[in-house]
């Protein structure tokens, strides 16, 4: 054998030797490495365990039992419910706004003869905040600009009660009752809420349909009552559902005082500094004001709210 031969073939056995020294090297460190700095195996080594949520067994919305018995009832609701589930900050932030627009919302509902169980349509329409749809709906409940003047609301360059937390309720609970005077049924009537009256009549005459589960609807239209079983299911057990919050996690209603208003005001900064309170409050209480001014006709009046001092 030639000379340089040899000496490529007594490097090449040098160069195995001294990699196999190094993974033994590399293999007793490992061993004897503590516990905590060991790659974990098994069941240590998995991130996460995820169970899905499981449906209440007295599951009902405004009165009505949700029919687990119908074909394809428990598939679509587990949806809605893995949804409210597990979208994290959304669902959080949603539980959090409630303390403060319940105590709002409710007394009004009741008020107008509306089940309690309605508050959680605000959920699903805006999640309880000043929403605006690509549709242009606006609002806690969403209200398109007809459909607003239809049941009430001023809608315009100054003033849009789309806004107006209240007036909006009201609003939303005179549609509803008119629904639930049209179809005796207040799942139809919440289902109208989102397809509209003229189109939910005519698909029960077109499928010949009784209920809202005879129905095959829009995307939209037949998660929308699942969303709201699930919704109330989640925000009524929040801990059932991984959401634990402390009593001072949840948004309180904000102290204010109401101050009435007679004739117009040319300048709501002007107004505010006359009030003693920032321009920056003035609109945040009252985010139905569109405009720096508030033209008010000789037969009306506004209340607006201040921050208490």
């Amino acid at each position: 054998m030639k000379p340089e031969v040899k000496s490529r073939v007594a490097l090449k056995w040098v160069g195995a030797v001294a990699l196999a020294l190094v993974i033994m090297a590399w293999a007793s460190s490992a061993s004897n490495a503590p516990s905590s700095e060991r790659q974990p195996s098994g069941q240590d080594s998995i991130p996460q365990q995820v169970s899905p949520p499981r449906i209440a067994s007295e599951c009902s919305f405004a009165g009505t039992n949700l029919p687990l018995d119908r074909v394809g009832v428990r598939e679509r609701m587990e949806k809605e419910l893995l949804i409210g589930t597990f979208r994290h900050s959304s669902s959080l932030l949603t539980l959090k706004r409630s303390g403060r627009w319940f105590p709002l919302i409710e007394p009004i509902l009741v008020d107008s003869g509306i089940p309690v169980d309605f508050k959680y349509l605000s959920v699903i329409e805006s999640g309880l905040a000043n929403a605006v749809s690509p549709s242009d709906a606006r609002g806690f409940w969403q209200f398109m600009k007809p459909a607003a003047e239809e049941f009430g609301l001023r809608v315009d360059k100054d003033v849009d009660e789309r806004y107006h937390v209240e007036k909006a309720t009201r609003a939303a609970c005179a549609y509803l009752n008119a629904a639930h005077r049209k179809y005796g049924d207040w799942i139809l009537a919440a289902a109208s809420y989102n397809m509209g009256m003229s189109g939910l009549s005519r698909r029960l005459n077109q499928q010949k349909g009784k209920a809202y589960w005879d129905l095959m609807l829009n995307d939209e239209t037949a998660r929308y009552v699942y969303r709201l079983y699930a919704t109330k299911q989640v925000m009524e057990n929040p801990e059932s559902h991984g959401f634990r919050l402390m009593a001072d996690d949840w948004y309180a209603p904000i102290a204010s005082r109401d101050t009435i208003l007679l004739d117009s005001v040319e300048d709501l900064a002007e107004f505010a500094e006359s009030a003693g309170v920032s321009y920056n409050a003035l609109k945040t209480l009252n985010p139905w004001l569109r405009t720096r001014k508030l033209p008010i006709e000789s037969d009306q009046y506004y209340v607006v709210r201040l921050p208490v001092r």
